[in-house]
């Protein structure tokens, strides 16, 4: 700002010449007419009503003016500020309305259109499944009992009979821990929370044992490296093998349907002696039907392993085998789960397409 000018001559301060002001108010009545954004609009009020626009520095220059002249440079450069506020807020007002028309037009929602239903979640079938089966146990008296994944390799193998040159000890049937020697696997069955269940607590028993187990096994239509398997332990004086039959007949009956049976076939386990394979009638065509696709036209299906405790695991985990006796099964979820509900392809099941899950709903 210069200092009092006591020889005020209008001409000479350029910024208060009519010329110069009625000059300012027509370059910013033309420049808020060719705004056609509000963005642009905000940029030509910053040009001509900001702290450097002309009117602006105008104003700045009537304070230097004798006090005769100040009144009438005031009423000139204030009236040009109001034309522009005026002719400003009505082009905002004129940009407004049209940005609201054009958000009615490209924002239109029809309430009438019916939108599509969000699907309902689905719970995967191995939880279904195992569910179900923990269900019929724990109806029957049982407990269900727990256990880590990662395994002491004493409780994997050793307590259940496997000897170190057992080849399910060998790396082409178990998953190792690093570093070598650290004695922890991924356990390839849930046989050990059996162990664990006998080592801290007292007989009788009777547990069902579920969880994720783990073997080197390529993926393929019957195989994986991961799968679920649920084990069933009774530990009690005077058990037999009919309690064992008995137990598995009622199993199958809850899971299949009335009527179906089992039967049990020789075989050997370390940890059972004696041992047998655990197979059922099939529910499809009771035997009937030699070209069925469930059972073969052999009127069995195999479910999974069984037998009577053996002395030396009842040993190991603290239980006086001649007092107590007990039989113990093993059963694969993705087997029930393929078996019941016709799946072809183990795949199907651990790839995760929610397509596949969807049949399923919430209960099986």
């Amino acid at each position: 700002m210069s200092g009092p000018n006591t020889n005020y001559d209008p001409v000479e301060v350029a910024a208060l010449d009519p010329a110069a002001i009625e000059g300012a108010v027509d370059a910013a009545l033309a420049a808020a007419a060719s705004a056609d954004t509000l963005p642009a609009l905000k940029a030509v009020r910053t040009a001509h009503q900001g702290d450097r626009s002309t009117l602006a520095l105008a104003n700045r220059e009537i304070g230097a003016l004798p006090p005769s002249a100040k009144a009438e440079a005031g009423r000139r450069v204030g009236q040009a500020k109001a034309r522009v506020a005026q002719v400003l807020a009505a082009r905002q007002a004129e940009l407004e309305a049209e940005r609201d028309a054009r958000i009615l037009v490209e924002e239109t929602m029809d309430l009438t259109v019916d939108v599509p239903r969000r699907v309902p979640g689905r719970r995967h079938p191995n939880a279904l499944v195992s569910e179900r089966i923990e269900d019929i146990f724990v109806a029957l008296g049982w407990e269900i009992a727990e256990g880590p994944e990662v395994e002491a390799e004493w409780l994997n193998f050793d307590a259940l009979n496997l000897g170190p040159d057992h080849p399910a000890r060998q790396m082409q049937d178990t998953f190792y821990v690093d570093p070598p020697g650290s004695g922890l696997v991924l356990r390839t069955q849930t046989s050990p929370v059996q162990v664990r269940t006998m080592l801290d607590r007292e007989p009788p028993i009777y547990v069902l044992c579920p969880g994720k187990v783990f073997r080197t096994d390529e993926l393929d239509a019957t195989h994986s490296p991961v799968f679920h398997q649920f084990e069933g332990l009774v530990v009690d004086e005077g058990i037999t093998m009919a309690h064992l039959k008995g137990s598995l007949d009622a199993f199958v009956r809850a899971l299949f349907g009335e009527g179906t049976v089992t039967r049990l076939r020789p075989s050997y386990f370390p940890f059972t002696e004696p041992s047998a394979e655990i197979d059922c009638r099939c529910w499809v065509c009771e035997g009937r039907d030699a070209s069925c696709r469930v059972c073969s036209g052999t009127g069995w299906i195999e479910l999974g392993g069984s037998g009577m405790v053996n002395r030396r695991v009842l040993r190991a985990s603290g239980i006086d085998p001649d007092r107590y006796t007990g039989f113990a099964f093993g059963l694969g979820v993705e087997r029930s789960l393929m078996l019941r509900n016709g799946v072809p392809d183990m795949r199907d099941i651990v790839e995760g397409d929610v397509r596949f899950n969807r049949q399923f709903g919430m209960e099986i």
